[in-house]
């Protein structure tokens, strides 16, 4: 994963120690100030542990939280919100968010930052946009997160309300416009985790279908169009077997060429093998789910792989949510059998 610098003011950044150097409109500013700005992500406790270990640093010297800063002083900034550290902590759910404010929750749900983007775990549970009945999403959220200029990072993409995982956010309007572009192009890579009911007969396959919106008083949806239905987009998915429970259950890996609503989880339906937990779109009858498993919609936004602003690629990995740990541990499915591969 890389952490590019932003517009001249870091040099020798990458996903590493980055060295930011002071400009003119923060003389006088105190660092722990200084901080909030540019890494609104860290929290105070987590800046004065970097303090005391002496990781940051201005001008090559130990400092404190209220150290006044000058124009052109360097600060080294050591790596902060890397995917393997944010593994370790505790994962957000939709009980232990409830009564923390919007910059909380975000800083817990970020995997990365840089002066272009966040990189955010989504929760399963949490809207990204408003909608009829959803009075807290990410969207809303991240007026928390406004910069020195008053901009509101902006969404790039989506994911559904009960999908968790990577969720990629631009910190400003011309961040927005590469990040939007490569999700256009198609010039991103996304890999979703799912557990699905049974165990499809082929290891590896593509599916291609046609999909077509259906408004229905409960909410729309998604269905595979017949060939020639007016209105509908054509949507390609990849998946893969990763590991199996018998032949109750398969864990797949899923990766979308296509972006439309709700794709994955039509396309697994379609094929016969529906995500366990889906409450649209599960379709086999008298299933029952298997003992010490919630009843939860098993799939999450994994991986992504997209170009970064600033040049390279941004390559980032979520934890997975509470609800597939637990069943990950029930089915004995083991996460580090995918490293390697």
């Amino acid at each position: 994963m890389i952490a590019p610098s932003g517009g001249g003011s870091a040099t020798g950044a990458g996903f590493g120690v980055e060295t930011r150097i002071v400009e003119g409109d923060e003389t006088g500013m105190r660092l722990d100030r200084w901080f909030k700005l540019h890494y609104p992500g860290l929290g105070f406790g987590q800046l004065q542990k970097l303090l005391r270990t002496g990781q940051v640093r201005v001008n090559g010297g130990r400092v404190k939280a209220d150290t006044r800063l000058s124009v052109g002083q360097s600060v080294r900034v050591p790596p902060l919100f890397s995917s393997e550290a944010r593994a370790t902590s505790t994962p957000l759910t939709a009980n232990t968010m409830r009564d923390r404010h919007d910059a909380d929750v975000l800083s817990a749900m970020l995997l990365h930052e840089d002066p272009k983007v966040f990189v955010f775990n989504k929760p399963a549970g949490l809207a990204v946009q408003g909608g009829s009945g959803v009075t807290r999403h990410v969207d809303k959220m991240l007026e928390s997160f406004r910069n020195k200029k008053g901009e509101k990072p902006r969404l790039v993409h989506r994911l559904d309300r009960e999908t968790s995982g990577v969720l990629v956010v631009a910190r400003t309007r011309g961040a927005a416009v590469e990040l939007t572009r490569a999700f256009r192009e198609r010039d991103t890579e996304k890999v979703y985790w799912a557990i699905c009911a049974g165990v499809p007969r082929k290891r590896e396959g593509r599916i291609s279908t046609h999909l077509l919106r259906e408004r229905k008083e409960e909410g729309d949806r998604m269905r595979v169009a017949r060939h020639g239905e007016p209105d509908a987009d054509h949507a390609e998915s990849h998946y893969r077997v990763i590991d199996t429970a018998g032949q109750n259950l398969s864990w797949l890996e899923l990766t979308p060429v296509t972006g439309r609503t709700h794709q994955l989880r039509v396309h697994t339906a379609h094929i016969g093998h529906p995500i366990i937990g889906d409450p649209k779109y599960f379709n086999i009858e008298n299933w029952e789910l298997p003992g010490g498993i919630q009843n939860r919609l098993h799939l999450h936004a994994r991986r992504i792989i997209i170009p970064h602003p600033d040049g390279g690629r941004l390559d980032v990995t979520a934890p997975l949510p509470p609800h597939m740990v637990q069943t990950f541990n029930l089915l004995g499915f083991d996460e580090a059998s995918t490293e390697d591969e």
